[in-house]
């Protein structure tokens, strides 16, 4: 499924972002329900911003699609709140696993942790088991809603909280690009939202489990995401491509 790019052109776009800067993250929800309807999703990871976001697309839309995607090697705590949150928003999460003809053919070339042995290794594993579920997700709308920040540092901070995401031809909307992580935590503390346990262990940032540790005081809130690899510019898996800007 593809949108008209001359709906959504450089120029159209800057107008809306514009508009939209200033929106409290719920208002701009509601902004893409009424204008992309039902064919709108949140792809949550179940970290603090996608269920602070899923909360308030709930609240506007009660049957508002929620997608997630299962690598098979998620956190137990992670498991935990994607069960909270079917019960407490009684949705129906629409849920993407890696093709396990796939992933065999990785594990049994490269081993089951072949990420800890470079960065090559780590991005085929990235690409298995969440790239090319995401894109059989996202074909099927024509804007995908995230929990991106501009304050998570790297090629995040050029953001908009509209884009037209190339990668797979429809919307990618960033309600929460101006949000801190302590906005986020507040909201999420306020309406009583359920929440991954790991955030109260250290766990800004919570990927896979072997992907992903707890970070100290100080540190960046990526460094707990892929920690052996030594450049933070790379710490990306894949599912978020920023836009190049035009020269």
């Amino acid at each position: 499924m593809t949108i008209p790019t001359t709906q959504f052109d450089a120029r159209h776009l800057e107008r809306i972002n514009a508009r939209l800067e200033k929106y409290h993250p719920s208002k701009i929800l509601e902004w893409a329900v009424e204008t992309f309807r039902g064919e709108m999703a949140l792809m949550s990871s179940f970290g603090l911003e996608d269920v602070a976001l899923y909360d308030m697309f709930w609240r506007i839309d009660d049957s508002a699609r929620l997608m997630t995607l299962d690598t098979l090697r998620l956190p137990n705590e992670t498991y935990t709140v994607i069960d909270q949150t079917r019960l407490r928003y009684s949705v129906d999460i629409e849920t993407f696993y890696p093709d396990l003809v796939s992933v065999k053919k990785m594990v049994e070339s490269q081993g089951n942790n072949l990420f800890y042995r470079g960065l090559t290794n780590r991005k085929l594993c990235c690409g298995v088991r969440k790239v090319e579920p995401l894109e059989r997700a996202l074909s099927g709308v024509k804007a995908w809603v995230t929990g991106l920040r501009r304050d998570q540092g790297m090629e995040r901070s050029e953001i908009g909280i509209v884009e037209f995401d190339e990668s797979h031809a429809n919307i990618k909307i960033n309600p929460l690009a101006n949000w801190s992580f302590d906005e986020v935590r507040a909201y999420v503390q306020e309406h009583k939202v359920p929440y991954n346990e790991l955030h109260d262990k250290g766990y800004p940032s919570i990927g896979c489990s072997p992907c992903t540790r707890a970070v100290k005081d100080g540190e960046d809130p990526r460094s707990g995401r892929w920690w052996w690899e030594a450049d933070p510019d790379s710490k990306e898996c894949g599912l978020h491509v920023v836009p190049t800007p035009e020269s």
